[in-house]
């Protein structure tokens, strides 16, 4: 169906401010006044303006379903549902490969399934990239295919609003009691198939010195000596594993008092020197070439192969986040080209 853009925000600031009904609480892409040149994922919109279209913002939606810190025992309370808008493509595939890991037939994160059970995704496709976007890099595209309750796609001053599951419907059904909607045509869907074109030759033009081969096992392959002049300017500081939506490493810590038995997990860092550290004081990966090597394995080896899908959704966030200003990209493709370069040498030997 279609929605007028003024409807539809309407409608959101109105939930946000618990208005309507609907929702306990509700996060959405915005510009704080503040900060306007920064993209935030927040839930005030007396704070900034929203902007659901746009690219992905600063904060992955891992944070609201996966928190930095949560009490995984006793069980979480009863949590009230939540509703996150403008969620773009590579949050998404996050969140598929996050639902595989923290909810199998050998292990449920109960704080990861009652965020999960009690939140509604809206997707909306991406109308702007930012620099270090590169979805598909990772055989993604600037917009939502799966994994949303419902998704929007801009069309002009309107919004087309497809419905996946009945979350999504319940959603559209509250915003047909609030705006006016309309069917949308042939031509509707026409001009967006148009327009998600177009965006995708953008992000590809926007990557294409990055572009690779999708056979990744050139990583593994690979001597050490490219991982150290890659991981050079590393400082093991965790930022690009907290922003990265796919990474889920945690801590399990015993925060039991008197007879009360309290289990508290948080975040932890393959990046970090005293990640799977033992008593002893002997750790897997003492060196920091060890550890960084481990990580883009850990997206393009462990993940592919315990998931069946890629671990890095081509966001970009971790190169945004690096204080070395290490470029993602650009590490990957260097590798893979040392690797490719040593074995057509051992070739022609």
């Amino acid at each position: 169906m279609i929605v007028k853009a003024d409807d539809l925000f309407a409608f959101l600031t109105r939930c946000a401010k618990q208005e309507l009904p609907y929702y306990s609480r509700v996060f959405f892409p915005q510009r704080p006044f503040t900060h306007p040149d920064t993209l935030v994922l927040g839930n005030n919109p007396d704070l900034g303006i929203l902007e659901i279209d746009s690219y992905r913002p600063v904060d992955p939606v891992k944070l609201l379903l996966y928190g930095v810190r949560e009490r995984v025992y006793p069980e979480p309370r009863k949590i009230a549902d939540q509703l996150v808008i403008g969620v773009k493509a590579c949050d998404l595939h996050a969140i598929e490969l996050l639902d595989r890991a923290m909810i199998n037939e050998q292990f449920v994160d109960a704080a990861y399934e009652a965020w999960r059970k009690a939140t509604t995704i809206i997707s909306c496709d991406c109308t702007a990239t930012a620099p270090t976007c590169h979805c598909t890099l990772v055989g993604g595209n600037p917009y939502s295919e799966s994994g949303y309750d419902a998704n929007l796609a801009r069309i002009g001053d309107d919004y087309l609003l497809m419905v996946a599951t009945a979350k999504g419907k319940k959603f559209a059904q509250a915003l047909q009691e609030h705006a006016h909607t309309t069917a949308a045509s042939l031509d509707d869907r026409k001009r967006l198939a148009q327009f998600r074109k177009k965006m995708t030759q953008k992000v590809e033009k926007k990557n294409t010195k990055f572009r690779r081969s999708e056979d990744y096992s050139g990583l593994r392959k690979s001597g050490m000596e490219p991982w150290q002049i890659e991981s050079k300017e590393c400082v093991g500081c965790g930022a690009c594993t907290h922003i990265c939506p796919t990474c889920y490493c945690l801590i399990l810590n015993d925060e039991s008092k008197g007879k009360r038995f309290v289990k508290v997990r948080s975040y932890d860092s393959c990046q970090w020197h005293g990640y799977a550290r033992v008593a002893g004081g002997g750790t897997p990966r003492p060196h920091m070439t060890d550890r960084f090597r481990n990580r883009y394995l850990c997206k393009f080896d462990y993940m592919p192969s315990n998931f069946d899908r890629l671990g890095c959704t081509g966001c970009g966030r971790c190169t945004d986040a690096c204080p070395a200003k290490i470029d993602f990209r650009s590490a990957v493709h260097s590798i893979l080209k040392s690797e490719k370069t040593v074995q057509i040498e051992i070739q022609r030997k």
